[in-house]
């Protein structure tokens, strides 16, 4: 019976919680070690290559990226887009430049209007002086005018 009572003082509970224990710990600390190696190759290998790698990463996403933009359409809204703009502008400056042409031809009118009593009164009195030099012309070139007035001559 003795040797059955030391066995059980061996093999107790207390005593199975604590080798569970101390098992667990040596586990955790296996696994641990595992994670801690594995990320220190990880940090080994991008360290050694990280340029070439993480370059060569970036330009294929550049690259698919690019590729799958609509390069056709967004040309094409931006052509549209400009056509409306200069579309506008130029209704704009039409616009602006046809009331600019209706208001001077307005000034124009309104100015012909005030200036045609003065103007055909000028114009009658530019003609009759017309008509009169013409007139002296003729009659000195018939001789006679001048046997009446003596000519100047510049010698």
């Amino acid at each position: 019976m003795e040797v059955q009572q030391s066995w059980r003082l061996r093999f107790s509970f207390r005593n199975a919680t604590i080798v569970l224990c101390l098992l667990n710990l040596v586990a955790a600390f296996l696994l641990l070690q595992g994670f801690l190696s594995a990320a220190a190759s990880r940090n080994r290998l991008s360290s050694t290559n990280p340029n070439l790698d993480q370059l060569k990463y970036i330009r294929e996403s550049e690259e698919i990226r690019l590729s799958m933009q609509p390069l056709e359409l967004i040309k094409r809204v931006r052509e549209i887009q400009q056509e409306a703009n200069y579309g506008t502008q130029d209704v704009q400056e039409k616009d602006s430049k046809q009331n600019a042409a209706i208001d001077l031809s307005k000034r124009l009118k309104d100015f012909r209007s005030l200036n045609d009593a003065s103007s055909l009164k000028a114009i009658e009195e530019w003609r009759k002086r017309k008509m009169e030099r013409a007139r002296l012309r003729e009659m000195e070139k018939n001789g006679t005018l001048s046997s009446s007035q003596p000519r100047k001559h510049n010698f």
